[in-house]
């Protein structure tokens, strides 16, 4: 049974898989020095959710899949007022 519209939601809360996996590829291909550390990462997310240009995992202002764009040390969110 396939989810709902989700406005708010990561890529690992939907339900494609392909999707999912080939930013999660993408996430592994980005060398230490230059990814954010898992407790950073997922601090960067919860900003993300909290949100209102979230939705199905892209960011409206750019147009990005957020876990990437949170996975790269030296981005920033993109909004005017920042949430991260």
């Amino acid at each position: 049974m396939k989810k709902p519209f989700c406005t708010r939601c990561l890529l690992e809360e939907l339900d494609d898989e392909t999707i999912y996996e080939t930013v999660q590829r993408t996430i592994r291909s980005i060398s230490e020095e230059k990814r954010t550390g898992e407790t950073e990462y997922r601090a960067r997310l919860m900003g993300c959710k909290e949100c209102e240009k979230l939705v199905q995992g892209m960011c409206r202002v750019c147009g990005c899949f957020v876990e990437v764009r949170a996975a790269y040390r030296k981005k920033n969110c993109p909004d005017v007022h920042p949430k991260w």
